[in-house]
């Protein structure tokens, strides 16, 4: 999927505007001072002839310009369009900010692409102005400016925790990209951007575009929380995860309209990738008032979101564990998963230090596909399709990222059994963060779709959603949170799992009521 590109004359409009909206969608550079700036920069807005805009800040420095230290744009949320398309230059940067290019250099990211080093280099420059090297150095930048005003770890751990192979190499960066050394960078910290120092901690502010629905990611973190590996409150979630260079601790929650995270990792080289992660999980890089005004043009919508603005659409700590996950909660409670979830984890999942509730590892793909079926309760070829999974994830034969080709991903995950076309397009949109996947089939859905007077048969509702492209899966995501739900408690409501006739490995008696889907779980807005 692709998007048109703006003009000159719209981006100008936007940088006289200031528009917050579209920081970290490009840079504007400004041949007359030499530096680049966010759209909303403060500073006058420079003369059309003296501009030129750039998509991202590694063609501003590729061309010779410095950040401004004003605006600071290298502090500016990601760009939504890497979700928005699916086009080798999106997957691409999905990779780097995931860290390929540090761990397996320019090869390992243009094969993972399916391009030779060469051409990647080439497609990347065209469109960008920057080719992966020079991608991949501005994103260590990004995290070493993140952590030189937000935290006080010392500039040597600095540097080997954003990426850089030498303190010189971190240096000369720093002072190339923002015009000053690392200790003048940190000098111009702003005051509330991080807490007291512990030790071994890193404490980050996280930027975004609002609005965010805070409560209502915190509530669907709560109730699928496995126990042990994630915790979850009304304003706050914890997990452990499993990085590249060891065991990751990070905890998120929201002071004052401000995203924190708060960290402690194994390998400090593993931050880029953990920021990067927990960006993705909850949905940091959205753009929320393109979505809000895009769905609020339709009637049916204006009342959900209004309710609540800057809804979210939760995505992946790990891509291997989401398809597992998504396994295992099919046509069950989501109560019912997270108990079976929980004692899979329980058996099978690493131990490790216990801190505030955090004691243990998802399991890995080799643990479930040797001994998940000692484990696993349900029909015999419903837990050998979950461990065939497993299996096929551990040994590579399936792959499954945030830079897969959407059409690609869902093609292979259809081919496994036991998986069919709801299980398909959730892990795209959880895994890939896909703004723009519709579950017709999805009983919950159909039934949020009745509830606000939207066409509930899948044909239908197919065909009425289309009008909302490239934003379906936060239309998929108001659907869930407008269906009715049966057995409310006092406080509290039943969250349950998702339907997908074809997901069924057994056939269900025909007097036996077919499960519920799953909704996102909202907070609890009756009772306000």
């Amino acid at each position: 999927m692709t998007t048109p590109a703006m003009s000159f004359d719209e981006r100008y409009r936007v940088i006289r505007s200031r528009d917050r909206r579209f920081d970290g969608q490009f840079v504007t550079a400004v041949r007359s001072t030499g530096i680049y700036c966010r759209p909303s920069c403060p500073a006058r807005t420079p003369k059309e002839a003296n501009v030129t805009f750039y998509a991202t800040s590694a063609a501003a420095h590729e061309a010779g310009y410095r950040a401004c230290k004003r605006c600071l744009p290298e502090a500016a949320p990601g760009s939504p369009q890497w979700n928005l398309r699916g086009d080798v230059t999106a997957r691409a940067m999905r990779l780097i900010a995931d860290g390929v290019v540090e761990r397996e250099g320019v090869p390992g990211l243009a094969g993972r692409l399916g391009y030779s080093s060469r051409h990647l280099t080439r497609l990347l420059a065209a469109e960008l102005g920057a080719g992966p090297l020079a991608l991949s150095r501005a994103h260590r930048a990004h995290t070493a400016r993140m952590l030189l005003v937000g935290t006080d770890m010392p500039a040597a751990d600095v540097a080997f925790s954003a990426g850089f192979r030498s303190v010189r190499q971190f240096n000369d960066t720093v002072r190339e990209v923002f015009g000053m050394t690392p200790l003048r960078l940190r000098a111009t910290r702003r005051v509330g951007g991080a807490e007291a120092a512990t030790p071994g901690a890193i404490d980050l502010l996280l930027p975004h575009r609002a609005p965010l629905d805070g409560a209502g990611l915190f509530a669907w973190m709560a109730a699928r929380a496995v126990r042990g590996v994630e915790a979850a409150d009304a304003s706050s979630f914890s997990r452990a995860v499993r990085l590249p260079g060891g065991v990751a601790r990070f905890r998120i929650r929201l002071e004052e309209g401000r995203v924190r995270l708060n960290a402690r990792l194994d390998h400090v080289g593993d931050l880029p990738v953990l920021v990067t992660r927990v960006r993705r999980l909850f949905d940091l890089d959205a753009d929320p008032v393109a979505v809000d005004e895009a769905l609020s043009q339709h009637p049916e919508l204006t009342g959900p979101v209004a309710a609540v603005p800057g809804i979210r659409v939760p995505g992946a700590a790990d891509p291997h564990e989401m398809l597992i996950r998504a396994m295992v909660g099919q046509q069950i409670t989501v109560g019912a998963a997270r108990t079976a979830l929980t004692a899979l984890t329980d058996r099978l999942g690493e131990r490790i230090e216990p801190h505030e509730g955090i004691d243990r590892l998802f399991p890995t793909m080799t643990a479930i596909a040797e001994h998940g079926h000692d484990v696993l309760r349900g029909p015999a070829a419903r837990i050998r399709a979950i461990t065939g999974a497993a299996a096929a994830l551990a040994s590579g034969e399936l792959v499954l990222g945030p830079g897969d080709d959407g059409a690609e991903q869902r093609a292979a995950l259809l081919a496994r059994p036991g998986i069919g076309p709801w299980t398909a397009d959730y892990v795209r949109m959880r895994v890939l963060g896909d703004p723009d996947v519709t579950l017709p089939g999805d009983v919950a859905v159909r039934s949020g779709a009745a509830a606000l007077g939207i066409p509930s048969d899948p044909r239908g509702l197919s065909a009425w959603a289309e009008r909302l492209s490239p934003w379906r899966s936060y239309l998929t995501a108001h659907l869930w949170a407008a269906a009715p739900v049966a057995a409310r408690g006092a406080r509290a409501r039943r969250v349950v799992g998702p339907t997908d006739a074809r997901n069924r490995i057994s056939p269900t008696p025909e007097s036996e009521p077919a499960p519920a889907p799953e909704p996102i779980q909202a907070p609890n807005r009756e009772a306000s």
